[in-house]
C-alpha cells in the first residue's frame, strides 16, 4: 500500500483512468493535482488513505449483474433494477461526465474546437436523457407495475382495464429500438473515443469514461429488451386472461 500511496496522482490515473472516477466520487478532481502523490492529496483532503486505496481496487474488479442473475427476477424487481441504474446514471454518471467536460481548460490543439462543442452539446444530451427517462418510468415502469399489481389482486378491474387499451408492451419495445443508442452522436463526435499520442490526460480520461457509460447504456438497453420485455409481455398475457374471466363472471 506504502508504493501507491507515494505515486503522483498524474501516474496513478495514467496507469488506469477509471480511478479519476474514484476520487471525484470523494470530492477530488484529479486534473486540480499535477506533482502531489496520493498520500498528499489524502491529507489536504482529509482521506483515509486505505479507503481510497481499497475503493480504486473495488472498481478496477467491478462487475455487473449478469443476464443470468437478472433472468431470475421477476418483472416487478427487475423494473426497481434499472430504475436504481437509472439513478446512478443521472446521479452520479453524468455528473462525473460533466464535470470532466467542465474542467477541460488548456488542451492540445487538436481537441480545443471539441472541447469546446462538448461544454456546449453534453448539457443538452443531459436534458434530453433526463427527459427519456422520466417517460420511460412514468409509462413503460408504471404499467408493469400496474399489471403485477393486478395480477396479485392490488388494483382495480376498471383501471387496469384503462391502463390496456391506453398502453401496449409491444408499442413501448418498438419505440425502446429507435431511442437505442443515445451515444451514437458522442462516438462519431470523438472518433469512436479513439485519442492521439498528444492527448491531454483529462481528453483520455474523458474518452474512456464516455465509452464506459456508452457500453453500460447498450447493456441497460439489452437488458430490456431481452429480459424485460418478454417478462412484461408474459405479464400482460396473464393480465388480459385474468380480466376477460372476470369480464365472464359479470
Amino acid at each position: 500500500m506504502s508504493q501507491i500511496l507515494k505515486q503522483s496522482i498524474n501516474d496513478l490515473v495514467s496507469e488506469n483512468f477509471i480511478r479519476a472516477s474514484v476520487l471525484y466520487y470523494m470530492g477530488v478532481k484529479f486534473y486540480d493535482y499535477n506533482t502531489e502523490t496520493l498520500e498528499e492529496v489524502c491529507v489536504a483532503n482529509g482521506l483515509n488513505a486505505e479507503s481510497v486505496i481499497r475503493s480504486m481496487e473495488l472498481i478496477a474488479d467491478e462487475k455487473p449483474s449478469t443476464q443470468v442473475q437478472l433472468k431470475a427476477y421477476p418483472a416487478e424487481l427487475l423494473v426497481e433494477y434499472l430504475k436504481h441504474s437509472h439513478y446512478l446514471f443521472v446521479k452520479k454518471r453524468l455528473p462525473y461526465i460533466g464535470q470532466l467536460i467542465d474542467g477541460l481548460g488548456e488542451v492540445n490543439f487538436r481537441y480545443k474546437s471539441l472541447s469546446e462543442d462538448l461544454k456546449s452539446i453534453f448539457p443538452l444530451f443531459v436534458e434530453d436523457f433526463i427527459h427519456h427517462i422520466h417517460e420511460e418510468e412514468d409509462t413503460l415502469f408504471s404499467y408493469i407495475d400496474n399489471l403485477s399489481a393486478f395480477l396479485n389482486d392490488n388494483y382495480p378491474v376498471s383501471k387496469v382495464y384503462q391502463v390496456m387499451e391506453k398502453f401496449s408492451v409491444k408499442d413501448f419495445a418498438l419505440d425502446h429500438e429507435i431511442h437505442e443508442n443515445e451515444m451514437d452522436g458522442f462516438r462519431r463526435f470523438t472518433n469512436d473515443y479513439q485519442y492521439c499520442d498528444e492527448a491531454d490526460l483529462q481528453i483520455k480520461v474523458l474518452y474512456k469514461e464516455l465509452e464506459r457509460f456508452e457500453k453500460d447504456l447498450l447493456l441497460h438497453a439489452k437488458v430490456e429488451n431481452e429480459i424485460l420485455f418478454p417478462k412484461a409481455m408474459h405479464l400482460e398475457r396473464l393480465a388480459k386472461l385474468k380480466f376477460y374471466e372476470n369480464a365472464k363472471l359479470n
